[in-house]
């Protein structure tokens, strides 16, 4: 038994070998250079573009979701005043805590749905005007009453 075990080991190491051996074969040698096909080729700077020849891209850079939870109650929001930067995402969670309002951002297409308390709606956009901007309730005459805040955007 242990003479066969030894046997098998030896053989499992011989085609090892012999594999490792045979897979390395012979290095490939690198082509004649009479054998280079010479075609024309045009100059590199042709090929790559020129720096400045496009128009130019207002650069806009998005610094992440900035998140805010707004409660209306009747006839304020909390808080009254929200900051942002130009470019950043930004996701208002809107919480009716007591009446019937909704919550608009019109110079963002920002609206959420005139709904009874307790309601609560997630609202995104992106800031990418610079800007004091009012965000309001339009139901009846809450926004004139005071139900209405700023949203800054630097």
């Amino acid at each position: 038994m242990k003479n066969t075990f030894v046997v098998i080991i030896v053989l499992v190491l011989i085609v090892l070998g012999a594999v490792f051996f045979m897979g390395k074969g012979s290095p490939v040698e690198a082509p004649a250079t009479d054998s280079v096909n010479n075609q024309e080729t045009s100059p590199v700077s042709n090929m790559m573009p020129v720096l400045g020849t496009d128009p130019p891209v207002e650069e806009m850079i998005v610094f992440g979701v900035k998140e805010f939870t707004v409660s209306g109650q009747n006839f304020s929001f909390t808080p009254s005043l929200i900051t942002v930067k130009k470019g950043d995402r930004v996701k208002i969670t809107f919480n009716n805590t007591g009446g019937f309002h909704d919550f608009k951002i019109d110079e963002f297409g920002v609206a959420a749905k005139q709904a009874q308390s307790p309601t609560t709606e997630v609202l995104e956009f992106t800031a990418d005007k610079v800007g004091s901007f009012e965000y309001y309730c339009s139901v009846g005459s809450h926004r004139a009453i005071g139900m209405k805040g700023t949203l800054k955007v630097e």
